[in-house]
C-alpha cells in the first residue's frame, strides 16, 4: 500500500471528497454573485441553450455565476455554475398541477471562439435544501453533476442515463460527497508533498502558490483513496505527475470535451469475423512507436489517430514512421488544436492535405502555429477512414488482423492511475462523457482479469511506462463508443 493511503487508514478517514480548497489569488471568482463582464456572455448563452424548445412559461431565468476561464489558441474555454430559476408553473396549458418555484444548479462549459459560442456540457440538477452542504437532488430532466466546483469540490463526474436500471447510484456518491478534512492531515502529508515537488521538479511562484498547491494536493489525494476504493479493477491510483493540479485545471489543460460533439460520419468497416486469438500486442509486432507527450496542451486527438496511422503505414508498408502530431494542429482547420478536436475530422485534413509529414521534418511545439506543411515532405498518405464496431470481441478481432485502433474514453480517475487493470463503476466513468483520445494497441488478461492495453500520450513518467491498462469486455468508460481507423493502400 502507498505510504499516504497508510496514513489516511490510520487516520480513520471515512471515504468522502474533501472540499476542493479556494486558490487565494482567485477567491473572488469563487464568490456567488451576478455574473461578471466576462462571464455575461457565455452564462447568457448557456442560458438561451437551456430554455430553447421550452414554453414560454416554463422558462428559467438567471440567478448567481461563477466560474472560471482558460484561454487557448484564438479561444475561451469558460467553466460555469449557475444557479437558474424556474418559474411556478400555474399555466394549465403549459402543466398539468401547479408547482412551486424551483431553483436548479448547473455546471456549464461554453466554448467561444472568434465570438461564436459552443455549448460543451450542460449539467443540471434541483437544489436539495434537505441535504446541508450538498445543494442537490434528483436530475432535473438532465444528466447530474454529481459534485460541485470551486467551494464545492470535485466536479464533471456526471450520473448518466443508463441502460441497466439494477444499478445502485446512491452508495456510490454518498461515498464522494463532502467531508471535512482533518487539519492535521496536511502537516503529516507535508514530506509526501516534499517528495512530488522533488521528484517532478516544481517550482511555484510564491510561499503562497506553494502552501495552494500543498492544499490541492492533499484534497487529490483523499480523492484518489475514494477512486481506489470503489474500482473494481486491479488498479492502483496515488501520487503522479498531475497531483498537485485541481480538477478543473487537469480537465481543461490536458482533456478534450469536443470529444462529445457528434463528429464527422465514417463508412462503417467491414467485419473480420469475432474469432480474435486470446492475447495481441502489436508494440512486440513493431508496430508501434515510442510513447509521446502531449504537453500541455489537449492534443490528444492528434495523436490517438497519428498512432493509428502509424501503425496502418507499418502493416501496409512495413516501415514504422513516427508521424507529425504538429502538422494536424497547424493545418487541420476543423479541430481546435489545443482546445480538441475529433478523430474523424483528423482523418479528413490528412486526406485533403496530401499526407502527413514525420515528426522529424515538422516537429511537435504543444501550441498552435501557423501551418508549415509541404507536401514533398510528406511520407505516409490515407485514402479513408471507418468507424469500428461497438462489439468488444469484434474489434479485438478487428485489432489483431488490421491493427492499432484510436478510441475514446472517459478518463475518470486517470490523474491518479499508477498500475494495472483500471474498472470504474460505471455511474462515474459514464461512456457518455468520454473526454480523452487514446490508442489502442493489444489486449490480453492478467490473472484472469482482461484488458485493453492502451497507449496514452501524457510521457512515460505516467502510468504504466505511459499505458494504460483498462477492464475489456464490459465498454469501461466508453472504449468501445468511439473507434475508427484510418484505411490505406
Amino acid at each position: 500500500m502507498a505510504p499516504w493511503l497508510q496514513l489516511l487508514s490510520l487516520l480513520g478517514l471515512l471515504p468522502g471528497a474533501a472540499a476542493a480548497p479556494a486558490q487565494p489569488r482567485a477567491a473572488s471568482a469563487q464568490a456567488w454573485v451576478p455574473p461578471s463582464p466576462e462571464l455575461r456572455a457565455p452564462a447568457l448563452f448557456a442560458l438561451e441553450m437551456f430554455n430553447r424548445g421550452r414554453a414560454a412559461g416554463t422558462r428559467v431565468v438567471l440567478g448567481a455565476v461563477r466560474g472560471r476561464v482558460h484561454r487557448v489558441g484564438q479561444g475561451s474555454l469558460y467553466s460555469l455554475e449557475a444557479t437558474l430559476m424556474e418559474p411556478p408553473c400555474n399555466d394549465p396549458t403549459v402543466c398539468q398541477l401547479p408547482v412551486s418555484k424551483k431553483t436548479l444548479l448547473c455546471s456549464f462549459e461554453v466554448l467561444d471562439e472568434l465570438g461564436k459560442h459552443v455549448l460543451l456540457r450542460k449539467d443540471c440538477g434541483l437544489v436539495d435544501t434537505k441535504v446541508p452542504g450538498a445543494e442537490r437532488a434528483q436530475a432535473a430532466g438532465e444528466p447530474k453533476s454529481a459534485f460541485t466546483q470551486g467551494s464545492g469540490t470535485i466536479s464533471s463526474l456526471s450520473q448518466p442515463r443508463l441502460d441497466n436500471r439494477n444499478e445502485t447510484f446512491s452508495p456510490v456518491f454518498s461515498l464522494l460527497n463532502e467531508d471535512p478534512l482533518p487539519q492535521d492531515l496536511a502537516v503529516k502529508m507535508a514530506s509526501i508533498f516534499r517528495n512530488f515537488v522533488i521528484t517532478y521538479n516544481r517550482t511555484y511562484e510564491s510561499k503562497e502558490e506553494a502552501q495552494w498547491r500543498l492544499s490541492v494536493f492533499v484534497h487529490n489525494m483523499v480523492r484518489a483513496q475514494k477512486i481506489q476504493a470503489l474500482d473494481r479493477g486491479t488498479a492502483q491510483y496515488g501520487v503522479t505527475k498531475f497531483s498537485d493540479l485541481t480538477e478543473e485545471e487537469f480537465r481543461t489543460t490536458y482533456l478534450n470535451p469536443l470529444l462529445r460533439e457528434p463528429g464527422k460520419k465514417m463508412k462503417q468497416a467491414k467485419s473480420v469475423g469475432d474469432l480474435a486469438p486470446p492475447e495481441w500486442d502489436w508494440r512486440s509486432k513493431g508496430a508501434v512507436t515510442k510513447v509521446k507527450d502531449q504537453g500541455m496542451c489537449g492534443s490528444c486527438w492528434a495523436f490517438s489517430v497519428t498512432g493509428n496511422v502509424e501503425g496502418q503505414w507499418f502493416l501496409n508498408q512495413g516501415t514504422l514512421l513516427s508521424l507529425s502530431e504538429q502538422e494536424l494542429l497547424d493545418c487541420d482547420k476543423i479541430d481546435k488544436a489545443c482546445m480538441g478536436g475529433l478523430p474523424s475530422s483528423a482523418y479528413s485534413a490528412i486526406k485533403n492535405l496530401g499526407g502527413l509529414e514525420t515528426e522529424d521534418d515538422y516537429s511537435y511545439r504543444g501550441h498552435m502555429q501557423a501551418c508549415n506543411f509541404s507536401p514533398e515532405k510528406a511520407k505516409v498518405y490515407i485514402n479513408d477512414s471507418v468507424e469500428l464496431s461497438q462489439n468488444e470481441q469484434k474489434l479485438a478481432a478487428w485489432l489483431a488482423k488490421r491493427g492499432p485502433i484510436s478510441v475514446a474514453i472517459n478518463a475518470f480517475g486517470m490523474q491518479f492511475y499508477r498500475h494495472g487493470i483500471s474498472r470504474p463503476l460505471r455511474p462515474l466513468c459514464s461512456p457518455w462523457l468520454i473526454d480523452h483520445a487514446v490508442l489502442l494497441v493489444g489486449y490480453g488478461n492478467r490473472s484472469d482479469v482482461p484488458f485493453w492495453a492502451i497507449k496514452n500520450s501524457w510521457g512515460t513518467d505516467w502510468g504504466e511506462k505511459g499505458y494504460y491498462y483498462l477492464h475489456r469486455g464490459s465498454g469501461a468508460c466508453g472504449v468501445n463508443t468511439m473507434a475508427s481507423s484510418a484505411v490505406g493502400d
